[in-house]
């Protein structure tokens, strides 16, 4: 047996594990801080979400390009909820990635609503860095890499 498919059945196991109302080994990402991520990305997925939800059916033309961006946050932050929530080491990968993904995002979008803000007629979530949800978009996805980097399974030697 390999160890990608020691690792899968591993973590189907505890998975089943945690169904069953039994210890779960690895699904420890929405413990302790990471409850606080789990909340805050939870929040961010439902302000993203409806403001997109309603940019998009109300006002599209105006600004396709903010109201599309806003709806990419919404779908980074409602997919990193479902890994965080779901946990395991697969669900640990792919919410870094995203992590890192979304920081690229607010990065770009950020600098990119400061050199051209006729290019952004109305405001995304990521623009100026996240400065109209108190700069949460920016800090979220390094506290979460922080987070997800130090919550590694130990590998056993």
């Amino acid at each position: 047996m390999t160890s990608g498919r020691r690792d899968m059945a591993a973590e189907r196991s505890g998975a089943a594990a945690g169904r069953q109302g039994g210890p779960s080994r690895g699904r420890g990402l929405a413990k302790g801080p990471g409850m606080l991520l789990v909340w805050l990305y939870g929040v961010m997925s439902v302000g993203a979400v409806s403001r997109s939800v309603l940019q998009i059916a109300t006002e599209f033309g105006r600004a396709p390009l903010a109201y599309t961006l806003s709806a990419l946050a919404a779908v980074v932050y409602v997919f990193i909820t479902y890994t965080l929530v779901r946990g395991g080491e697969t669900a640990r990968r792919a919410a870094l990635v995203c992590c890192a993904a979304e920081l690229v995002g607010v990065l770009t979008v950020g600098t990119w609503t400061l050199a051209d803000p006729g290019a952004f007629p109305d405001a995304t979530v990521w623009s100026d860095y996240g400065y109209g949800y108190v700069f949460i978009p920016v800090l979220l996805p390094v506290t979460g890499i922080m987070w997800l980097r130090n919550s590694r399974r130990p590998t056993a030697a």
